[in-house]
């Protein structure tokens, strides 16, 4: 190789780094948008299956089948509908709650305080103008508002554009996956196609078992509490339904308010509200799970356990809700290719 060719080379290779670098450093920009895009994707994949049976739905002899815009409104309206009906019945009691629990607060925190003295954990009680004038400066706290009213904001925009964006790609599905296999060797197109609808039904079950799960677990949760006598079953309700959305630690999480203001009542109550989550969990992961969830997305807890922590360490809160179906998608892509090495 002469010299001129190898400095070619040499050029197009550190050229190919470059634009490789910069590549990274503009994804890593963007890596909020991205994140959106990923959760619209998800929320328009395992909205997919529903399309695709109202589509198929005949409502009336001799009518033609719904046209897409059409099914997927009724499915945009079915469902706002049915969160608006429950966020009707439960937010006046549970705001009515809350309020019981910022005035009871003062209350349960001098009541711990004396606990904490009374086992020599720590030496005094602190009055509440204390804790304040201890913990931050007014100027601290309002630009802590701030911030708080900022990411408030913030996340209401972000919701929007996730429930909206679904919306324009489940309408241009056909065009999009067109165009996604115009990538794909023609030969391999078979392949991708079944790897697209594997994945379509691997998040479509996902999506449908997980509010099945959240729903029956918050109930639950706040119906035990309600025969417990805990106050604010309603807030613990809420908390175990959404803790139910983050795998293996969010029903841990979530029983640790509900065990502390079970403390407030009694020790004995607390203990009863431990055994109550612990047996909750025992048949959610016995009966419920193999019933709602079962095979249809088929990931073993070895590989939830890893797709959580990998998806808590890149992403937090959001990337342990997100890590059950990516790692439904990389199993289905994976088990393809390895089944298609091994013919």
């Amino acid at each position: 190789m002469s010299t001129q060719e190898t400095n070619r080379v040499i050029a197009r290779a550190v050229t190919m780094a470059l634009v490789g670098v910069v590549t990274l450093y503009g994804l890593y920009l963007l890596r909020g948008v991205l994140l959106m895009l990923y959760i619209s994707l998800l929320f328009a994949i395992g909205f997919t299956p529903a399309v695709q049976w109202l589509e198929r739905k005949r409502f009336m002899e001799r009518r033609r089948r719904l046209p897409r815009w059409f099914a997927i409104l009724v499915l945009y309206v079915g469902g706002l509908a049915i969160i608006a009906l429950i966020l009707g019945l439960v937010i006046p009691p549970l705001i009515g709650q809350l309020n019981q629990l910022w005035e009871n607060l003062p209350a349960y925190v001098d009541r711990l305080q004396v606990s904490l003295v009374e086992r020599g954990l720590i030496e005094r009680r602190w009055t509440w103008s204390e804790l304040v004038k201890n913990t931050q400066i007014p100027s601290v706290a309002l630009s802590g508002l701030l911030g708080a009213l900022q990411g408030v904001l913030g996340a209401l925009g972000a919701i929007v554009t996730v429930l909206l964006l679904p919306f324009y790609l489940l309408l241009e599905t056909d065009q999009l996956r067109r165009a996604l296999l115009r990538f794909v060797n023609e030969d391999s197109r078979p392949l991708a196609g079944r790897i697209m609808r594997d994945v379509t039904d691997k998040v479509g079950a996902w999506l449908t078992g997980q509010a099945l799960l959240s729903l029956v677990i918050g109930a639950t949760a706040a119906l035990g509490m309600w025969l417990l006598g805990i106050p604010y079953f309603y807030v613990i309700g809420l908390i175990a339904a959404v803790g139910e959305a983050i795998p293996v630690i969010g029903p841990i999480l979530a029983a640790i308010p509900a065990i502390f203001l079970g403390w407030t009542v009694s020790g004995n109550t607390a203990l009863l509200v431990a055994g109550y989550f612990m047996l909750q969990q025992f048949i959610e992961n016995n009966v419920l799970v193999p019933h709602i969830m079962g095979r249809q997305v088929g990931v073993s807890a070895v590989t939830i356990l890893v797709a959580l922590l990998v998806g808590s360490e890149l992403l937090g809160f959001v990337g342990a809700i997100l890590a059950v179906p990516t790692a439904a998608i990389i199993q289905v892509v994976l088990q393809e290719y390895l089944e298609r090495d091994d013919e």
